[in-house]
């Protein structure tokens, strides 16, 4: 790689798209991984894919249950079920500006014994990126293009322990993937993408029911390995580049509640750790220099506080994110530079150093009548980091500042019918969009679940939105 080269890229570093480091299950079960970002890019709800009790409630988590979901989160609060029951949860999410939609047909059941218990799902998903031409009758183009399929599976399984005061489990999940909602922006110019590849993630989990005070931990592996093979349309032939996107994480989160003596109120804290590697980064056509790694290290310290009393439920939820991530750029060849030096292949060309400072609010309500319940709810995520940027070519240093505000309002109703419960969805997430530092060139955005990238200046945004329908059927197995 000659220095110009090299130059001509250095203030457009990428780390890297991690692409989704949620599991491959549900959002509600990403609880313990902790979602890196240094663009406001909109994405759709590709893996939310079991139904959350409390999705109108914008999710309160640290001082409300959710029967439904939190047995996927950490596998031994399946001992929080009080019937076993059949599942459905279909979903729906669209994005604006013609930016991408997707649909995720799932179907499972949860088990509740008195001393086992657990759950499994399926789901079967399809993915229209932004530059696919929507699905359904009357599309036109390679099978391959028009049917971007994903398959997801997963299951859970615990025991009560002694008197039923402590309880373990342990659950698995995989997705295999065809498509990975915006990965499509991030090959401009490209003439085809085919993606391929799998997330899987396993959880250990423990939790104590000791009364008023309730206390859970869970460990979690989570991997990500997934492959894109490009082609490109040149003046006289074609070719294809073949990327790896690789990311592994190792998650750990304590948990505790209480019951407040007062009525009806209740607190919850968590602690949460990740330590993520990324040993291979996709070349993107943005950046041209592969082998790119990096090591992130994230927490989160989360508060709750809520109050039941005569059907009505009302809480909030509180948490920070200190997170700090390194990156760097791999020389391919020996390369020389300014001063005279060489730096030898493998050798560190750029290094990219982030500190992150995250918040996360939610408020939520919920009103039961006889036969009918009602939620509502507003997530507002604030995001800010510093950048620090070394170009050990140029011998430049250059730092930049960036946040932004993301809001997610949402709404729920159930209907109890007697034989099943029905539940309709739907939440609207605002502040994001197709971030951009040339204005001229759209196309220089990138998407998905997590990344970090070192933008070559203040970001612009093309603004859209993510709407998202989540409708559920719950049939109890009496």
């Amino acid at each position: 790689m000659t220095t110009n080269r090299l130059g001509r890229f250095a203030n457009r570093a990428i780390l890297g798209v991690l692409a989704a480091a949620c599991p491959a299950l549900a959002g509600h079960a990403a609880a313990q991984l902790i979602q890196i970002r240094t663009v406001p890019v909109a994405t759709g709800d590709q893996f939310l894919t079991t139904p959350s009790a409390n999705f109108g409630m914008a999710g309160l988590t640290y001082a409300v249950d959710d029967s439904i979901a939190d047995g996927w989160s950490n596998p031994a609060k399946g001992a929080l079920l009080s019937e076993s029951s059949l599942l459905s949860a279909p979903v729906y999410y669209w994005i604006s500006d013609a930016s991408g939609r997707g649909f995720t047909l799932p179907v499972g059941g949860l088990i509740a014994g008195e001393a086992w218990f657990g759950g499994v799902t399926t789901a079967l998903q399809e993915i229209d990126n932004a530059s696919d031409g929507g699905f359904g009758p009357g599309r036109a183009g390679r099978l391959s293009d028009m049917s971007r399929r994903n398959l997801y599976a997963g299951g859970f399984v615990g025991r009560r322990l002694g008197s039923g005061t402590w309880s373990l489990g342990l659950g698995a999940s995989t997705a295999r993937l065809q498509a990975m909602d915006g990965v499509d922006l991030l090959y401009a110019g490209a003439d085809r993408i085919v993606q391929s590849g799998s997330i899987d993630d396993v959880r250990l989990g423990v939790y104590r029911d000791a009364g008023r005070d309730r206390a859970s931990a869970v460990v979690v592996r989570n991997s990500i390995s997934m492959m894109h093979d490009v082609t490109y349309v040149e003046r006289t032939s074609t070719r294809t580049d073949r990327n790896l996107d690789q990311t592994r994480t190792w998650g750990l989160q304590l948990a505790w509640d209480r019951h407040l003596r007062a009525p009806g109120w209740r607190i919850g804290a968590s602690l949460t750790a990740n330590r993520k590697s990324h040993p291979k980064i996709p070349n993107y056509n943005i950046q041209n220099i592969p082998r790119d790694p990096g090591n992130s290290t994230a927490w989160e310290l989360g508060f709750g506080v809520a109050r039941s009393m005569d059907g009505t439920t009302a809480g909030l939820d509180v948490a920070v994110q200190p997170i700090r991530s390194d990156t760097w750029q791999e020389a391919e060849d020996p390369v020389e530079t300014t001063d005279g030096t060489t730096i030898p292949a493998g050798g560190r060309t750029i290094e990219n150093d982030f500190s992150f400072f995250n918040l996360r609010l939610r408020v939520g309500m919920a009103h039961e009548f006889e036969t009918l319940g009602v939620r509502l709810g507003l997530e507002g995520r604030s995001y800010g980091y510093t950048l620090e940027q070394t170009n050990h070519v140029e011998a430049e240093f250059r730092t930049q500042n960036e946040s932004w505000i993301e809001w997610t309002p949402a709404a729920a109703v159930i209907f109890r019918l007697g034989a099943a419960d029905l539940h309709y969805g739907v939440r609207l997430t605002t502040g994001t969009g197709r971030p951009v530092t040339n204005p001229n060139q759209p196309d220089r955005a990138t998407s998905g679940g997590e990344f970090v990238i070192a933008p070559d200046g203040p970001l612009g945004l093309v603004d859209t939105g993510v709407l998202t329908h989540q409708f559920w059927v719950r049939i109890p197995v009496r």
